[in-house]
C-alpha cells in the first residue's frame, strides 16, 4: 500500500551536475505515469537548485515535483536515506541528475513490479553514453534475471544490478538500517534477496552517462601510473567489500523473522565478501604464505571456489605483476 498520492517516488539525486541536470529533469518530467519526482542535491553549491526551479516554475503537470537539498554534503548513501524518508511512494526510482531516463522507464518498471509479486529491486540494462550524450555501448550492464540469494552466493562474481537503473520496494530502506558507505548497489541487490528476487530488463530505460565525475570511475580508479592505480583500486574495491558485508550483517540482525534457510545464506554471503576484502588485502602485502589460509577458506566457500583457484595460481607470479 502506497504511503500517499503517487505509487512512485522518483529519487533524483544530484552533486555538481549543473551541466545535465535540465535533461535529467527533462527526462523525470516527461515519464508517463504520475510520479513524485523529489530533486535533491547535496550541497553542491552550484546551480543546480536554482535551475531546477527555473525549470519547475508553473509546472501544471501530472507530477508533483519536490525541490529541496541537504546543509551539508551526506555522500551518496547517506543522501539515498535521507530522501527516502521524505518520499512517500511504495516504489522509489532512482534517477540521477546526470542520466536520462526514457519516457518509458517508470512504467516499464512497475509493470515487472506487478507481473512478480516477489520483486523487490528491478532494474534494466543502460545505454552507456559520453559526456555529449553520443552513444557509446548500448544495452549494456545487463544482470541474468530472476536473480535470487542462491544465484549471488554461487555465482562466483559479486553480481549487482547498476544502481543507477534500480527501483525498489521501500522496505529495502524504511525497515532496515541505514545505508553507510560509498556505494549502493550491491547494498540494495543484496537486501532485496533477503525478501524475494532481483529482476533485470533486458531492455535499455535509460541513457547512463560515462564522465571524469562518476563514482564509480571514483572507486576504480585508473588514472596515474598503472601500479598505482591498480593498488589504489584494490584498497578501494577492499574498502567497499567490508562495508557491503557490514550493511547486509546489519540488515540479518534487524530480521528476526527471517527464514533459517535465508539466514544462513545471507551469513554466507556476509563471509564471501570479507574473505575476498581479506584476499586482496594479503595480494597487496602479506607474505605469500600467509595467503594459503585464505586460499583455503575460499576454496571451501561455495561462492570463492572459482576466484581462490586463480588466486592459487598466482602465487607463482611475482607480486609487482599483479600490481603493474
Amino acid at each position: 500500500m502506497t504511503c500517499g498520492p503517487f505509487r512512485v517516488s522518483i529519487l533524483m539525486l544530484t552533486y555538481r551536475m549543473e551541466n545535465t541536470i535540465r535533461p535529467a529533469l527533462e527526462a523525470a518530467l516527461a515519464q508517463t505515469v504520475p510520479c513524485e519526482i523529489i530533486v535533491s542535491d547535496d550541497a553542491s553549491g552550484d546551480r543546480i537548485l536554482e535551475i531546477a526551479r527555473e525549470m519547475t516554475a508553473g509546472y501544471a503537470g501530472p507530477h508533483k515535483v519536490i525541490i529541496r537539498s541537504n546543509e551539508r554534503n551526506q555522500g551518496l548513501c547517506r543522501h539515498i536515506d535521507t530522501v527516502a524518508k521524505i518520499a512517500t511512494g511504495d516504489i522509489l526510482v532512482f534517477m540521477a541528475g546526470d542520466d536520462v531516463s526514457y519516457p518509458q522507464r517508470v512504467a516499464r518498471l512497475l509493470a515487472e513490479f506487478d507481473a512478480h509479486a516477489d520483486a523487490y529491486a528491478v532494474g534494466s540494462t543502460v545505454d552507456e553514453i559520453d559526456a555529449s550524450g553520443q552513444l557509446l555501448r548500448p544495452e549494456a550492464w545487463y544482470l541474468h534475471s530472476p536473480m535470487d540469494q542462491h544465484k549471488l552466493l554461487h555465482l562466483g562474481k559479486f553480481a549487482t544490478l547498476l544502481g543507477a537503473s534500480m527501483a525498489v520496494r521501500r522496505e529495502l530502506l524504511d525497515g532496515l538500517p541505514p545505508l553507510t558507505g560509498l556505494v549502493e548497489d550491491n547494498m540494495l541487490t543484496l537486501r532485496a534477496s533477503l525478501f524475494g528476487r532481483i529482476y533485470c530488463l533486458r531492455e535499455s530505460l535509460l541513457g547512463y552517462r560515462r564522465h571524469a565525475a562518476n563514482l564509480g570511475r571514483t572507486v576504480f580508479v585508473r588514472t596515474g601510473p598503472s601500479r598505482t592505480a591498480r593498488r589504489q583500486r584494490y584498497e578501494r574495491t577492499i574498502r567497499m567489500y567490508r562495508e557491503i558485508a557490514d550493511d547486509h550483517e546489519r540488515c540479518l540482525r534487524a530480521l528476526p523473522q527471517l527464514s533459517p534457510e535465508r539466514r544462513q545464506v545471507g551469513e554466507q554471503i556476509v563471509s564471501m565478501y570479507r574473505i575476498e576484502a581479506e584476499s586482496r588485502e594479503a595480494v597487496l602485502g602479506l607474505p605469500k604464505l600467509r595467503w594459503l589460509k585464505l586460499i583455503w577458506k575460499g576454496l571451501k566457500h561455495p561462492g570463492l571456489r572459482r576466484k581462490s583457484f586463480e588466486r592459487a595460481l598466482k602465487l607463482a607470479v611475482p607480486r609487482r605483476w599483479l600490481l603493474s
